[in-house]
Order: C-alpha cells, then sequence, then structure tokens
C-alpha cells in the first residue's frame, strides 16, 4: 500500500458486492444532543459511514444530522443494528429504525447481539426463539428494499458455526461487527471470518473511554516518532489489518483529527509491534446478556 494512499476513500467489497467505506463514525455512549452536531461535523470533514443502532436509542439524531448535514442519502453508508428485545419482531424493529433514522432504506442491517432477550424480562432469554430464528427473518429484508446488506454483531466463532450450519442459513452475513484492537485482537475469529467472505468491523476500535491503550508505551512512543495522535495509529492498525473502523467521538478536534489517516501509512514493523501488544482487555463483555455469548475462542 503506498504512502500516497487516500486511506479516507478506501473500501472494503462484500460478499454482495457493496463496498463499505474503511472508516466510519461511531456513535455508541454519545448523548443525543451531541449526536447531530458529531454526524454533521464528521460528514462535513469527508466521512461517508455512520454507525448506530436502535440500543443507543439516538437514531433520530443521527438522522436528523444525515439531514442537516447537505450531503446526499446516497453518499452516505448507513448502518444500524437490531436490538436483542427485537429478535422476534424484526419487521417492526427495522421499521423502527427507518422511522427514527428518516430514510426509506439502511445500507446495513445487524443483529447486535445473538441473544434473543424477553422485552418483559432482560435477564431472561426468550424461550421459543434464538438468533437462527431472528437470521431466517433478517434473511427476508434484502428482497423488501428496506435493506441492502445483513449482517450480524458480536458473534464469536462458536455462534458463527451453529449460524452458517443450520439448513435455513440461505445468506452467508456481510459483516460481524465486533471488538477490535491491539489489546483484543482476536486473530482467529478475524481469519475465521475471512474465510467464510465475512468482513470484520471493529468498534471500541480506540479501545473505548479511558482505555489502557493511551498507557501503552509502545503505542505512545511510536506516535511520537511519527508525529500521529495514539488514535490515529489504532486506526491505520486496523484498516491496514483488513477491516472497517468506525471510532466515536463528538468532539470536533478528534473527528477530524481521526479522518486524517491520508499520505502515511505504518511500515509492516510497526504493525507487528501493534500486534504484539501484550495486555489483553475488552471494553464489552456479555455478563449483561441472559446468555453467554463470548467463549473465549477467538484467540
Amino acid at each position: 500500500m503506498g504512502s500516497t494512499m487516500e486511506v479516507t476513500k478506501k473500501t472494503f467489497t462484500l460478499n454482495t458486492g457493496a463496498k463499505i467505506p474503511a472508516i466510519g463514525l461511531g456513535t455508541w455512549q454519545s448523548k443525543p444532543n451531541e449526536v447531530t452536531e458529531a454526524v454533521k461535523i464528521a460528514l462535513k470533514k469527508g466521512y461517508r459511514h455512520i454507525d448506530t443502532a436502535l440500543a443507543y436509542g439516538n437514531e433520530a439524531e443521527v438522522g436528523k444530522g444525515i439531514k442537516e448535514s447537505g450531503v446526499p442519502r446516497n453518499e452516505i453508508w448507513l448502518t444500524t443494528k437490531l436490538d436483542n428485545t427485537w429478535h422476534h419482531r424484526v419487521t417492526d424493529g427495522i421499521d423502527s429504525s427507518l422511522k427514527d433514522l428518516g430514510t426509506d432504506y439502511v445500507d446495513l442491517y445487524l443483529m447486535h447481539w445473538p441473544s434473543s432477550t424477553d422485552p418483559n424480562d432482560t435477564k431472561k432469554h426468550l424461550p421459543d426463539w434464538d438468533f437462527i430464528k431472528t437470521w431466517q427473518e433478517l434473511q427476508k429484508l434484502p428482497a423488501t428494499g428496506k435493506v441492502r446488506n445483513i449482517g450480524v454483531s458480536n458473534f464469536g466463532i462458536k455462534n458463527l458455526e451453529k449460524l452458517l450450519n443450520d439448513p435455513s442459513c440461505k445468506i452467508v452475513p456481510a459483516v460481524n461487527q465486533i471488538e477490535l484492537h491491539p489489546n483484543c485482537p482476536s486473530p482467529k475469529l478475524v481469519q475465521y471470518c475471512k474465510e467464510k467472505g465475512i468482513h470484520c468491523t471493529g468498534y471500541s476500535c480506540l479501545g473505548s473511554t479511558n482505555s489502557p491503550l493511551y498507557k501503552d508505551p509502545t503505542l505512545l512512543k511510536m506516535a511520537e516518532k511519527k508525529g500521529k495522535t495514539p488514535q490515529q495509529l489504532l486506526l491505520a492498525w486496523g484498516i491496514q489489518k483488513g477491516w472497517s473502523v468506525i471510532p466515536k467521538s463528538v468532539s470536533k478536534e478528534r473527528i477530524e483529527k481521526n479522518y486524517e489517516l491520508d499520505g502515511w501509512e505504518l511500515s509492516s514493523q510497526e504493525v507487528q509491534e501493534l500486534d504484539n501488544l501484550p495486555d489483553r482487555f475488552k471494553v464489552c463483555g456479555d455478563g449483561w446478556l441472559p446468555v453467554k455469548v463470548f467463549f473465549g475462542d477467538d484467540e
């Protein structure tokens, strides 16, 4: 990859032929009033990929930000997700998201977690429903025009095997959105997805708020040497490893800085140094779900 490479124009081609932009704006944990502004700032800077979810409670603000940015909807890749308590109501779920987003389609619709949670008691899993049934319903959506591509999120190898080996699985997920950063690199899972033609998008790609990564001497030294922010290095690492990244920020300065990835790259030695960071931590566990979804089979 030449250093003149325009990373911000880079896309990854999905198994459907659709092209997902390598860098997007994440909106998890962004407060409603901040999101509209963040989306506008990002789109004005040049971002063309926005990631949200029904569970974030901010789809209406994301939609508002898109409208107010003046960037045409067809130039933007928009991803949202089906919430756990809506698994048995997929049509209602997508309709609710489209209504709040103020659009008639999303580019990517993900099953947020492989947990069909009981809406009346979130400590319980629905007795007569599971993610296989949810996927059967999701598979009907592309034909409706409401959704261009379908995928999953937070699926490890064990659950992907279960899904892909089920006879009802006719569409291989286009994307698996998972936590990816040098302290949660999941190489086995990334490789598995690659073999199955599933593109990975990395969330919490900066290690999330108050990340221990920002105390990592290797990363800090490398950032100083290259004259880049640690965040920029983490994004370049992910994109060069072959996945799309959706850094979350509501600060104008950081949203803009995170996008300044053109004209430089990490050497293969630098990528390897970040590959070899020894610490391990996960931002998102599964303790809050009624079922276990992470089985330590990702590394």
